[in-house]
């Protein structure tokens, strides 16, 4: 791309959405918003983006497209479904799809695209809604080398991009991201329950080793939340549950076995299934763990 900002269509205004959406506008950007809930992209106008009436809408509209919805058939059907933003798209154009979804997926989206004369990225990120509206988003992308560095301007403002591979591979390095903070997750609230179990004060003992090999992001931001008991959802533990899934049929698809990603993964779909959280933030996955144990962190904590 050239110096000029790029107009922006986005589709998707969600928990992740909303914020990098401002970001873009708040960087100059003229973005033209669509969701599924009409309301969300409205919600924008007050930050200066315009609201469409449909992903095609958007589409037309913009330079670049990008995409941040729920899922790998959401973001296809509203590429490619009935009255889809993929056909209203200019030639020469680019998607990048910011969504979580299958490597294989992503794959046959850039092909598809390609043939229409558009480039594609896949750029799934991390940092939770807080990285997003900081622009401290984790951002892997995959795609062509050109196309990355189009969307250089564009990335920016949302964090720090890295481009891992041809198409697809950004998804793998989101998936391989999932498996690091579930598997984390659940080691955090099992070293917390032990703390408090042995008769230490898990909140001392947090900090204690805080600085050392155990340190990361998870025992820091998370491990707040398990001893605050603050489960208000940042990432969620139904996309959790996704991503885990997606990466456990991605590594039976390249012929490697996950067996702590599977573990953790029952987990998390006890949490949801059994004590029906599956809206909580996936730090809860001390949830399930106290249930096993038969007792709050807090109420084991000495006194």
């Amino acid at each position: 791309m050239t110096s000029a900002r790029p107009s922006i269509g986005f589709l998707g205004i969600g928990l992740m959405g909303a914020p990098m959406a401002r970001r873009l506008l708040g960087a100059g950007f003229e973005v033209v918003a669509w969701s599924r809930t009409a309301d969300k992209a409205r919600a924008l106008a007050q930050d200066g983006a315009r609201a469409a009436s449909s992903a095609a809408e958007a589409a037309a509209a913009c330079d670049v497209l990008i995409a941040m919805l729920a899922d790998g058939p959401a973001v296809a059907d509203t590429l490619f479904g009935a009255g889809g933003a993929a056909a209203a798209l200019k030639p020469g154009g680019l998607v990048i799809d910011m969504s979580s979804i299958p490597p294989s997926l992503a794959r046959d989206h850039a092909a598809r695209l390609a043939g229409q004369g558009v480039a594609h990225l896949d750029a799934p990120v991390s940092g939770g809604t807080r990285g997003a509206a900081a622009g401290a988003l984790a951002i892997m992308v995959g795609g062509d080398p050109e196309a990355f560095e189009r969307a250089r301007l564009v990335f920016a403002p949302l964090g720090r991009a890295i481009r891992v591979g041809p198409a697809g591979a950004g998804q793998l390095a989101k998936l391989a991201n999932q498996v690091i903070v579930g598997v984390t997750i659940g080691a955090v609230s099992e070293a917390l329950l032990l703390a408090a179990a042995g008769g230490a004060d898990p909140a001392a003992v947090r900090e204690a080793i805080r600085g050392g090999f155990a340190e990361s992001r998870i025992l820091e931001e998370h491990g707040r939340r398990m001893l605050e008991r603050d489960f208000r959802p940042g990432g969620m533990v139904g996309t959790q549950i996704k991503d885990l899934d997606t990466a456990l049929a991605a590594a039976a698809e390249a012929g490697v076995t996950l067996p702590l990603s599977q573990d953790v993964r029952d987990r998390f779909v006890e949490l949801r299934d059994r004590l029906g959280a599956g809206g909580y933030d996936h730090s809860a996955l001390l949830l399930q763990l106290e249930a096993m144990a038969g007792a709050r962190l807090t109420d084991i904590a000495p006194g």
